[in-house]
């Protein structure tokens, strides 16, 4: 009977994770370049049951009767890298990375994902897919809170002010008649997407053993970038809302055999235990 308590309990764990899990993927509907997060739920290792005093006949030993699940619980949650619907905003600071097929990773399955290079508070290079970018008072081209967007060169962008032009290829221009080039925005390929981490703030961390080269110039491997859009969440809200609601359900299902079983020890420990 206690076992049934861990079981049970091992699920309303599992649920409300599930549901923590869902919930943020809700919270960020609107985050531009935001990639939903996904988890599956794996039982723990299931115990053989034997029949205890009766030996097997010609073995010796007791026999099996069946396994016996010991509860569930959820894997870490992995974000899913599926492109995101893009979404007009005219403002020239928006840039929006539409990628076409990338290569297969040959041990995840995992396509790999194209991404633009940032700098984190440390100085230290991270990836997004959030190309909703503005401009600091020195007129670099920013990320979030002051987060240098890099060029080719591995530097930032100067851009001095709204008024420039990017290419398809991302090239930077001035919005001019002279139309100068002030720099073009690095496109890196992660090979195995499975290994990106989120950091917060949009920022990805990669953690796999595969080098992260720029496919800048790179005929093999088609993208564009679309000045003026962003590319939006890919958290599918429907079905995000009914997910969330079976959770809840199961979460539910488990609290009433946890009931249940509480009921039961309660009833043994206070009538059937009762001295007459």
């Amino acid at each position: 009977m206690l076992r049934g308590l861990y079981t049970a309990g091992a699920g309303m764990i599992s649920q409300q994770r599930k549901q923590e899990m869902l919930t943020n993927n809700m919270a960020n509907v609107n985050t531009p370049g935001y990639k939903a997060d996904q988890g599956s739920l794996r039982t723990f290792p299931n115990m053989m049951i034997q029949a205890m005093g009766t030996d097997h006949q010609i073995s010796g030993r007791s026999p099996i009767i069946g396994e016996l699940s010991t509860g569930v619980y959820m894997q870490e949650g992995t974000p899913n890298f599926r492109q995101g619907d893009l979404r007009e905003t005219n403002n020239s600071t928006d840039i929006a990375l539409l990628q076409a097929d990338t290569p297969i990773d040959d041990e995840t399955g995992l396509p790999a994902m194209l991404a633009f290079q940032v700098q984190n508070d440390d100085g230290e290079p991270r990836y997004t897919r959030n190309g909703d970018f503005t401009i600091d008072s020195d007129g670099f081209l920013t990320m979030g809170s002051g987060h240098y967007v890099l060029g080719v060169d591995g530097d930032p962008i100067e851009v001095g002010n709204e008024n420039f032009r990017v290419n398809q290829n991302g090239e930077i221009f001035t919005d001019d008649a002279e139309e100068e080039l002030l720099g073009q925005l690095d496109v890196l390929l992660i090979p195995d997407s499975g290994q990106l981490v989120k950091e917060g703030n949009g920022f990805l961390r990669y953690d796999g053993d595969e080098e992260i080269a720029s496919i800048v110039g790179d005929d093999d491997i088609l993208y564009q970038l679309q000045q003026g859009y962003v590319e939006r969440s890919n958290v599918d809200a429907g079905q995000t809302m009914t997910e969330m609601m079976a959770a809840l359900r199961n979460f539910e299902a488990n609290q009433k055999v946890l009931q249940a079983y509480d009921q039961s020890l309660e009833r043994a420990v206070n009538d059937i235990g009762r001295l007459r």
